[in-house]
């Protein structure tokens, strides 16, 4: 094993990387400019700052994002071991409260005696031990340069972030507790629309004022986190089939189905903040408070904080890096987190603890695709790729059935064969598996 292993970047997926190399020996320099510099996105000096939603996605096995946390569980992942601990009720998906989490995993990685924090902005990609570059989709400018300058001209694209209210500000006697088919536990404030309500909102959307993207290249936007109003621009229906789908969430107040339902999610533990899923946006900050107050339940809502727009960027991967996450042609420089081309919080985490365990071994675990691990390295450093874009996990990654598997049981077949897949390859690698206790 390398002795000594530098981290640039403590979001998710350094934290995951530092973690994954500190607990197997090795001594980690961890490089993170907050406090000195902040990306445009970020507002704390705490580590892994959720910028966007708190939500990490669906749990369960017949989801991808399910398996994909349930592998790294499994393995150990500190930025799963965080969130459990941290976690606040969302129905059928995992939340957190986002200020403990972040608190969480900056206390492990600040209490490792094998870690060591430098508080400094880094513009260089020489360095003399294993790096792992997590740097983010916000890299600062001398770094993104140097990334640009080393490898070529870099890709980007716009995330939005949604904006966030008080729950005591949403007007109870219109708005509803419920989760969508009762799946779970009623976690989410939902805001009704009739027809009539719904028509005025999508017109008021359509036409606000946007704010002007100073610095950003293009109008690329990912379309997994598309602004509403984007997504709405898009048809009249977009909405009603995405983010205001009213399926399975009948209003008790009437005891009919709306035309359009707004889903506020916890953002804390405490249940005093909400945001609104679905709603990340780039509308003018008193355009949001028109737009947005212009739902039932919210008119008079407080936002603590308005969506912002900020500038994600990554590789041309397929071309540069393997499926360990390393650079092709640089023996002991990888790249991990949503600069390689991983989309969420929980890909970006396990980008991260790929190329950690890599750095700290000698670039020796490649994952196999059939795991949700592996299906994610794999597509990055895949060099026939075209039109290469960011990409959450998804059952499309993994490789079909062997064989003729029922249309009904197909993920629960990919699930279960990534997962005995996995049992298997890291007892062979002499890797940490465990299966976590079922929750009483």
């Amino acid at each position: 094993m390398n002795p000594s292993v530098t981290i640039v970047g403590a979001g998710l997926a350094g934290c995951e990387a530092a973690w994954q190399c500190a607990i197997r020996g090795a001594k980690v320099t961890l490089y993170e400019m907050k406090p000195l510099k902040r990306s445009p996105a970020h507002k704390s000096d705490l580590f892994c700052e959720l910028v966007c939603s708190n939500s990490l996605r669906a749990e369960g096995l017949q989801n991808a994002i399910g398996l994909l946390k349930e592998e790294l569980l499994r393995m150990g992942s500190l930025v799963m071991e965080c969130a459990v601990k941290t976690r606040v009720p969302a129905g059928g998906a995992l939340a957190v409260d986002r200020e403990a989490f972040a608190a969480a995993v900056t206390e492990k990685i600040r209490n490792h005696p094998n870690i060591t924090v430098v508080e400094k902005e880094i513009d260089t990609l020489d360095f003399d031990e294993p790096a792992v570059i997590a740097a983010g989709p916000l890299a600062s400018d001398p770094l993104a340069e140097e990334i640009v300058k080393t490898f070529g001209e870099g890709l980007s694209f716009f995330d939005a972030a949604a904006p966030i209210v008080t729950a005591e500000s949403v007007d109870m006697s219109k708005a509803y507790l419920a989760s969508r088919y009762d799946k779970g536990t009623p976690d989410y404030i939902n805001c009704p629309m009739n027809a009539e309500e719904y028509d005025a909102f999508y017109n008021a959307l359509t036409e606000a004022e946007t704010a002007h993207l100073h610095g950003f290249e293009n109008n690329k936007v990912f379309e997994g986190c598309m602004p509403v109003e984007v997504m709405a621009s898009r048809g009249y229906e977009t909405l009603l089939f995405g983010p205001l789908k009213p399926v399975g969430l009948r209003n008790p107040h009437t005891g009919e189905l709306p035309k359009a339902v707004v889903q506020l999610r916890k953002d804390n533990a405490a249940s005093s903040l909400y945001n609104m899923v679905g709603f990340q946006t780039h509308l003018t900050w008193p355009e949001q408070r028109r737009v947005f107050r212009m739902i039932p339940g919210l008119e008079q809502a407080e936002f603590i904080r308005y969506g912002v727009m900020h500038r994600n960027t990554f590789l041309n991967s397929p071309n540069l890096l393997t499926s360990t996450y390393r650079v092709r042609n640089r023996d002991n420089l990888y790249f991990a987190g949503q600069i390689t081309g991983v989309e969420g919080y929980i890909e970006s985490a396990s980008s991260g603890f790929v190329a950690g365990l890599n750095a700290v071994t000698g670039d020796k675990i490649c994952f196999p695709p059939e795991t949700a691990i592996g299906s994610l390295a794999h597509y990055v450093s895949n060099p026939d790729a075209t039109d290469f874009q960011p990409m959450n996990v998804n059952f499309g990654l993994l490789p079909p059935p062997e064989g003729r598997v029922k249309k009904k049981e197909r993920k629960e077949y990919l699930a279960t064969r990534a997962l005995n897949t996995l049992e298997s390859f890291c007892k062979e690698r002499q890797l940490p598996y465990t299966v976590p206790p079922t929750e009483e």
